[in-house]
């Protein structure tokens, strides 16, 4: 797929990844070379990504990697999070009594 897309393998290594994002024109002549409709495969800059440097131990540099996390999920994380608030809060409380 990089030999079609004029660019080296690690460059599109990269854009697999999620490292470098894959322009409109890209994603135009992958469609083409699959033979499909670009709606078809077309992925949008909708979802978030979160970068953490995994600090290993060794004679590691520390590790790249990757998560998509969906919006849905960080919501309920976000409403779980405010309900633990609310629950320390109110033990906080108790506890001076």
């Amino acid at each position: 797929m990089a030999e079609k897309l004029f660019m080296d393998v690690s460059n599109y290594n990269r854009r697999e990844k999620g490292l470098m994002k894959i322009s409109p024109q890209e994603w135009e002549r992958i469609a083409a070379v699959l033979n499909v409709k670009l709606d078809e495969i077309y992925e949008t800059d909708d979802h978030n990504f979160f970068v953490f440097k995994d600090q290993s131990t060794g004679n590691y540099l520390g590790n790249n990697n990757i998560y998509s996390i969906p919006e849905y999920i960080l919501d309920v994380q976000k409403k779980y999070i405010q309900k633990l608030e609310e629950e320390n809060k109110i033990l906080r409380e108790k506890l001076k009594e």
